[in-house]
């Protein structure tokens, strides 16, 4: 009996062990805004937003973590200490006030202590002041349109033509042939680093949702509606996502793409997507001066008689 019981402790110890490694894990796959294989956990992200999201995540992960480990190791315990093979007796008894009062003010206080820096944070995800450039989002089924307002550019974004040959013709997409299956389009949406960039999103037809994961906000585009948000890239890169609203049949396929440049070479991009001006038109030619007519001729004067 002492070997079983034994042998049981063992398992559950090995088994709160394996609990914590796997609550750790995640600490190390959130280094990178790259999604890695079998991540658990979400990213740190390359904006203030998406760290935001990031620590506020954390503290509400760890918080669980530890009131878990603390009720199913006292449960785990309880049940292998006060076990009925040892002659445990259920206490019986009806209520207790200071354990009722217990708690009942430590989650309310622990409540307070997450919900004050998650106000903070989220007050401070749109706060709009101080941005730099705009662009309006606008969705459709089943694309996105990009325009830099104040800047004469506008271009639309869908499934780019691979992705979407390959999803029609029932072939198994792969990593290899397929790195970006889905998650690529014709056209990105191009953008500084080291930029407050405000963005403002509707849509045209159906409720749609920008998110971009690296970014660190997801924001719904509903048709007679103007949502606001703002982003500041810190990373040059690209960053993928998708429309995260069920939006149709078509919903799984308009992925969303943008690309992160440096501040000056953002500014040659822009350029070169502006409208050429129209070339002066060539001036017209004067109209020749009409020739002058001779004067009629005089008529011969009769001879005198």
């Amino acid at each position: 009996m002492k070997q079983s019981n034994r042998g049981r402790f063992t398992a559950w110890y090995r088994g709160m062990m394996a609990l914590a490694a796997l609550l750790a894990a995640p600490l190390a796959w959130a280094q990178s805004a790259d999604p890695k294989e079998w991540q658990l956990n979400m990213g740190r992200g390359v904006t203030h937003t998406a760290r935001m999201a990031y620590e506020a995540h954390m503290v509400a992960l760890w918080v669980c973590a530890v009131i878990g480990v603390i009720v199913f190791g006292a449960m785990g315990y309880a049940i292998f200490a006060f076990r009925k093979s040892k002659g445990a007796v259920a206490a019986q008894f009806s209520h207790n006030t200071k354990a009722e009062i217990l708690w009942t003010v430590i989650p309310v206080l622990i409540l307070i202590v997450m919900a004050w820096p998650a106000t903070a944070k989220l007050i401070a995800m749109y706060d709009l002041r101080d941005s730099e450039m705009t662009v309006k989002v606008t969705g459709y089924q089943w694309m996105w349109k990009y325009e830099y307002l104040g800047e004469n550019v506008s271009f639309t974004s869908r499934l780019d033509r691979e992705s979407n040959r390959v999803r029609q013709s029932g072939e198994v997409p792969t990593v290899a042939n397929n790195p970006h299956y889905l998650l690529d389009v014709d056209n990105r949406l191009v953008l500084p680093v080291d930029t407050k960039i405000r963005f403002v999103i509707t849509s045209d037809d159906v409720i749609h949702a920008w998110w971009v994961p690296a970014l660190g906000w997801k924001q719904d585009a509903v048709p007679g509606f103007v949502n606001e948000a703002w982003t500041n890239i810190e990373k040059p890169g690209v960053y993928r996502g998708q429309c995260a609203e069920l939006c149709g049949k078509d919903h799984g396929f308009m992925p969303i793409v943008v690309e992160a440049l440096p501040k000056e070479e953002f500014k040659r991009w822009l350029a070169s997507r502006k409208p050429k001006p129209a070339e002066p038109a060539a001036p017209a030619e004067a109209p020749a001066a009409p020739a002058q007519e001779a004067p009629p001729a005089t008529p011969p004067q009769p001879a005198a008689g």
